[in-house]
């Protein structure tokens, strides 16, 4: 639970889209544990299910993140300027929270 809530907490605090993907995916790793404790089937199949879905989230959110850095020259998370990458890591930012 500490990784979970440092990790939180370092999102908030980047600017950098890396650092903030970095972050992410060190709290979808602390999750799964936690999801799978239980040894039950469908515990593994609920972690299972989760990780599936955030790495798809993830690797949206890393794509659109590096258009919008090669059409920028920049990886500031306060220059978005393009609308389509803003759109796609909105949504993987729903799928993350969902």
């Amino acid at each position: 639970t500490t990784s979970i809530t440092l990790s939180t907490i370092m999102i908030t605090m980047t600017t950098h889209w890396l650092m903030t993907w970095a972050c992410l995916e060190i709290n979808t790793l602390s999750i799964i544990p936690l999801i799978s404790k239980p040894h039950h089937p469908r515990a593994t199949e609920a972690a299972t299910k989760y990780y599936l879905t955030q790495t798809m989230a993830s690797t949206t959110m890393l794509f659109a993140a590096t258009v919008e850095a090669l059409s920028t020259s920049n990886w500031e998370l306060q220059l978005m300027t393009k609308p389509m990458p803003t759109t796609i890591i909105t949504m993987a930012l729903m799928m993350k929270m969902a």
